[in-house]
């Protein structure tokens, strides 16, 4: 079974994720079978930049998504857009809804550090 999921990527103590799809049975750094964006929760806001299309095409397919990317897919409203899509709705009005969504995302691009986190 396939499931999209986040995998590890940074330094020590400043991890950024990518979001795969990966096999259910591989390691969570370990091989996957397309990346499909990725998560930096270390900038504020957490910076989220997904492809889509390519997400559709593999929840289509059958993949299932880990519950920590179920949150992130919620927070830029990509589940409501696979609904729409799931009812017949064309790709591209809603590409051109998710482009609008990530270009209004104002991020600062430094990290945060540690001492901020923990506050």
């Amino acid at each position: 079974m396939v499931r999209i999921r986040l995998r590890r990527v940074g330094s020590r103590r400043q991890p950024s994720y990518r979001l795969v799809a990966a096999d259910k049975e591989s390691p969570r750094d370990g091989r996957f079978l397309e990346i499909l964006g990725h998560y930096n929760p270390r900038t504020k806001p957490s910076t989220v930049e997904l492809k889509d299309d390519r997400i559709f095409d593999w929840l289509s397919k059958g993949a299932q998504p880990s519950d920590a990317v179920v949150k992130i897919f919620n927070l830029v409203g990509l589940m409501d857009r696979f609904a729409r899509y799931k009812n017949g709705e064309s790709v591209d009005v809603l590409l051109q809804e998710a482009k609008e969504v990530y270009g209004k995302q104002n991020v600062d691009p430094r990290t945060r550090r540690d001492s901020e986190v923990s506050k």
